[in-house]
């Protein structure tokens, strides 16, 4: 090798290769079918209140992508459960905010703008009138979910 070749490092903000997501935005834009993405996970009951959501893979742009991963999922002994797993609340407020954080992350790497922390709390009420079918008027899921951020700086990304 020569000793005047140079070797590039990858631009990495956030922990995110910026080159790798500006390939992706260019892609994107030159192509719109590479803009699809399709998500699949397969559930089945377990017995009691548990479930296993099973991630076999998604696609993007057409093209599959392998990933294997497992979700196993409870209720709390108050709700019928064993209390083994996070409830599926639990577990959709996680990927609610998990995909809020992904995408903060994302625009901010992408403007150059370095994150130190990024904390985000949602809460949401459910009524179990509803969920247990004893009040017919009461929504059987949330009406309202309150989101609190936190980050370390105050770039608006």
């Amino acid at each position: 090798m020569n000793a005047n070749a140079q070797v590039n490092e990858p631009n990495i903000v956030n922990g995110l290769n910026v080159g790798d997501l500006f390939a992706l935005i260019e892609g994107v834009k030159g192509d719109a079918s590479k803009a699809t993405t399709n998500w699949r996970v397969a559930t089945s009951w377990q017995g009691q209140t548990r479930t296993r959501a099973e991630v076999e893979g998604f696609s993007i742009g057409g093209q599959n992508v392998s990933r294997r991963f497992t979700i196993d999922i409870d209720e709390p002994c108050e709700l019928g459960g064993s209390n083994q797993f996070a409830n599926p609340q639990e577990h959709l407020i996680a990927a609610l905010n998990a995909c809020i954080a992904v995408g903060y992350v994302a625009q901010c790497a992408v403007r150059g703008i370095t994150l130190e922390s990024l904390q985000i709390e949602t809460e949401g009420e459910i009524d179990l009138r509803g969920f247990l079918g004893i009040d017919p008027k009461v929504a059987n899921g949330y009406e309202s979910r309150s989101y609190q951020g936190q980050r370390d700086q105050p770039a608006i990304c």
